[in-house]
């Protein structure tokens, strides 16, 4: 783990330091332009050979029925079940507690404003499956997108080498009602939602993780495809700010739990003490040997680093340029620290508070933005799902008020059908 001194930094460097842009990003662009306009072509074709190719895995067919999902549930150890079924209840919670009807606005007398919500009607869940199999992430995404009302949810996660899914992710599906598992992963998986095969339907927006190559294809479909997305969200990351009130054996164990996602995860820890780094490099040593998956692990630990600040006040200010997917305060003082946070993904308040019960079960979402993005992008939520339709409705009283304001403000675009829609109602109603 690299160190730097906040002080000894110039705004430049700072900000060099805090831009995530890999040295081979240009190269997974071209080679995910590749897989994608294949699969635009070749539809379900392309998407056995991919399975075979980058799963090792020669499909039969690209989904899994509901007969199957349920027989593979009911494997599923009732330790694991239980624990599935808690976090279902916290994230449904949270997350229905989102849903409200806003008011009607009479802007003036006779004129009336107001949104409704729609849910999207098609949308794509990319559950990732890679070195880790998620059925956190197909809670997160499956919750919000069943209370939303969506009428189509299309499921997608790599096959596993069996060639199915497992019992975690097929007893979420049965806990959302899911009657159909798609085995495609990676960019070939966000192609297949994006233009629909002869096996997966085309979805209006796709939501997920996922590493570089699914962030990347993400972006390329939305500008080509007239399918949304939920966000850029890419490889994993934590910061962690610390203080003399922090327990550094936590603080190692945070940097752990996102240097085990993979290897271009990154890991930030932001102290006010050299002490404090110190001590948490020795425990991350210490910890990382326990871990099954201490060799990725130790890779992404490698390309992160330390910064030492002067206070939590300076090192809010380094957060706020970095931007974290998630931000862990990791001092007793965090409820002063609150109001300087304009930039992150999701935050973590306290020394009791680590990032994994957010991935997992305390209910928010854990879907959130990456590489910079939650300077401008929201985490997932049931908004995410939704759509907001204005409605406006005019009374004749209402039609007299605002005649002459739109008339005016129309002629004066030099737009006379816009300015003659209002006229010729005012005529026929006796106002002019």
């Amino acid at each position: 783990m690299k160190f730097y001194n906040y002080t000894d930094l110039t705004k430049q460097e700072v900000e060099s330091l805090c831009l995530r842009q890999l040295e081979d990003d240009l190269t997974i662009k071209e080679q995910v332009k590749t897989i994608v306009e294949r699969v635009r072509a070749e539809g379900d074709k392309a998407l056995f050979d991919y399975a075979l190719n980058f799963d090792k895995v020669n499909l039969e067919q690209l989904f899994i029925d509901p007969q199957e999902i349920r027989n593979i549930a009911s494997a599923i150890p009732s330790e694991a079940k239980a624990a599935i079924d808690t976090a279902y209840r916290n994230i449904k919670a949270f997350h229905a507690a989102q849903l409200y009807r806003e008011g009607k606005i009479e802007t003036m007398p006779g004129v009336t404003c107001w949104r409704e919500t729609r849910a999207i009607e098609r949308v794509g869940l990319y559950i990732p499956g890679g070195t880790a199999v998620l059925p956190s992430t197909f809670l997160m995404l499956g919750i919000p997108a069943v209370l939303a009302g969506c009428k189509e949810i299309v499921v997608c996660s790599p096959p596993q080498k069996d060639g199915k899914t497992n019992c975690y992710l097929a007893y979420v599906a049965t806990l959302l009602g899911i009657e159909r598992i798609y085995l495609a992963g990676g960019a070939q998986a966000v192609a297949a939602m994006a233009w629909g095969t002869a096996s997966i339907p085309k979805v209006d927006k796709i939501f997920g993780p996922g590493n570089r190559y699914v962030t990347q294809a993400k972006q390329l479909v939305q500008g080509t495809s007239m399918t949304a997305i939920d966000m850029p969200a890419g490889p994993s990351e934590v910061l962690v700010l610390a203080d003399e009130t922090a327990n550094s054996s936590y603080i190692a164990s945070d940097l752990l739990a996102q240097a085990e996602h993979g290897i271009d995860s990154q890991t930030i820890l932001v102290a006010t003490s050299s002490k404090i780094i110190d001590e948490t490099l020795t425990k991350i040593g210490v910890q990382l040997k326990a871990l099954p998956r201490q060799d990725i692990a130790a890779e992404a630990i490698k390309n992160s680093y330390a910064v030492l600040v002067d206070s939590l006040e300076q090192g809010m200010e380094f957060s706020n340029v970095y931007a974290p997917e998630h931000l862990i305060i990791a001092s007793d003082k965090f409820e002063q620290l609150i109001p300087l946070i304009s930039n992150a993904g999701s935050v973590f308040l306290g020394n009791l508070t680590p990032e994994s019960a957010g991935d997992y079960a305390s209910g928010t979402n854990h879907t959130l933005p990456t590489s910079g993005f939650a300077k401008a992008y929201s985490g997932v939520s049931m908004d995410s799902f939704l759509k907001k339709i204005t409605f406006q409705h005019i009374t004749p009283r209402g039609l007299k008020n605002i005649g002459n304001t739109v008339e005016v403000l129309a002629g004066a675009e030099g737009l006379e059908a816009h300015k003659n829609a209002i006229t010729i109602r005012l005529k026929e109603n006796g106002y002019q």
